[in-house]
């Protein structure tokens, strides 16, 4: 039964998506979903975009702003660039979008069921009934601006929409999931997120029935002139108070800056332990890209989390930006060296995997239990130290944001040598400026 998952608030960012960003979004969103479509199937892809939290920790990993409204525009935008050429071979289509792309959807999926054969008279109608019950079965103050569905080859879909309040700077993300939908106008959402902001109209949620039934006998008995009476007789009579909210809320700051209170930091450590220790020494199949090494590794602990994580996993999307950064700075530049680099090994992974040869898949799987095993017992550097070295390291690892390449620190005086018994810098660590190897590139205690 199609469900109601939680909520969020999400702070409206303009602009748009550098393509040199877009493009690697589109390659890594593909080979994710490809890799979770493999592992569990196309249903579970569907039941992930639906998830809220998990959309947004998707969005984070691609080097977007962790808690911009622009998530919901990007990633559906990477995955339709990204899906369209495989889309007869993973029976997955991408339709719809932002502005002027929503409204062409019903004639997309028109056009996907003559390609396969299914309904599109009915897909069609399915996309305008979720945009009308959004739109207006449920009046929150947010309008609607943009509609994406997503249809599988055997009929399971998925709708992403999202509204916006201008004056309040925030956006409103609405999830649907069209598994098990009895109703399209009784408690259909399988998440809503926004912030509670007072009193709304939610004629959709099932203590509305009654209000639903009354409605329709009302214009029956008195026609439009009788609502607008029984209107004007009610006016002025107290309305009883909203019902108490009983979902969980995503709420994301309108800062850019992320802090110690958004990330959990044993799950980061954990990863920070894998990478270090693990990835070089027991996942030889994932290193097979040059340049490869533990800040990569972290990545790809990150991105595996997104694969095989249970949902409980996903309440912090800033720690999933802190494996590629973000398009506008923070918590720093875009690493585009690791970013191309985690995208090769999800690539080469998944291709084997679809010629029966699935031991790099495997590993990725294995990387994301030892990470989960290891934030156990590992410690590593604050949140501060973290940024603070991937900051430091931007221009050797092809930092680049919005606001262009990041250039390497001003030179100092050469570092003493180091001593005996002084790691030495990681194999994918940036720069030499550094005497000591970046955050997480050695043992954790306990780990």
């Amino acid at each position: 039964m199609a469900r109601r998952a939680g909520s969020a608030d999400l702070p409206l960012h303009g602009g748009r998506v550098p393509p040199w960003l877009g493009q690697r979004m589109a390659r890594l969103g593909a080979v994710v979903a490809e890799a979770i479509i493999l592992e569990y199937g196309r249903a579970e892809f569907l039941r992930r975009l639906a998830h809220p939290f998990w959309f947004q920790c998707f969005g984070a990993v691609m080097g977007m702003d962790w808690h911009s409204s622009g998530i919901t525009t990007s990633v559906l935008g990477a995955l339709k660039r990204g899906l369209a050429p495989r889309a007869g071979e993973l029976g997955l289509h991408v339709c719809g979008g932002r502005g002027r792309h929503s409204r062409r959807t019903p004639d997309e999926l028109a056009a996907v069921g003559e390609r396969t054969g299914l309904d599109g008279a009915a897909l069609a109608r399915a996309s305008r009934l979720v945009a009308k019950v959004d739109g207006a079965a449920v009046q929150d103050g947010f309008d609607l601006y943009l509609h994406g569905f997503v249809v599988a080859d055997d009929g399971l879909w998925v709708v992403v929409q999202q509204g916006m309040d201008g004056d309040a700077g925030l956006a409103r993300r609405y999830h649907w999931l069209g598994e098990g939908l009895a109703s399209f106008v009784e408690a259909p959402h399988a998440a809503i997120d926004g912030r509670s902001r007072g009193t709304i109209v939610n004629l959709t949620d099932r203590r509305a029935m009654a209000a639903r039934r009354a409605q329709i006998d009302l214009l029956a008995a008195t026609g439009p002139d009788g609502i607008v009476r029984e209107l004007a007789a009610r006016d002025g009579r107290p309305r009883p108070p909203p019902a108490a909210p009983t979902l969980p809320h995503l709420v994301l700051p309108a800062r850019h800056d992320a802090r110690p209170e958004d990330v959990m930091l044993r799950r980061l450590h954990g990863a920070l332990a894998a990478a270090a220790e693990q990835g070089p020494r027991d996942f030889a199949e994932l290193l097979l890209v040059p340049g490869v090494g533990p800040r990569t590794v972290l990545a790809l602990a990150q991105v595996a989390e997104l694969v095989h994580g249970a949902p409980c996993r996903f309440a912090d999307p800033a720690r999933f930006s802190l494996a590629h950064g973000g398009k506008d700075r923070h918590p720093y530049p875009v690493p585009t060296l690791v970013l191309d680099r985690t995208i090769a090994v999800m690539k080469a992974a998944v291709d084997r995997a679809r010629l029966g040869q699935d031991e790099r898949l495997q590993a990725i799987r294995r990387l994301d239990r030892q990470a989960r095993a290891l934030e156990r017992t590992a410690t590593g550097p604050t949140l501060a130290e973290f940024v603070a070295g991937e900051r430091a390291g931007s221009a050797g690892l092809g930092g680049r944001s919005v606001f262009g390449w990041e250039r390497p620190p001003v030179s100092r005086p050469a570092a003493p040598a180091p001593s005996a018994g002084t790691p030495s810098p990681c194999p994918d660590s940036p720069a030499p400026h550094r005497s000591r190897p970046p955050p997480g590139c050695r043992r954790a205690p306990g780990g």
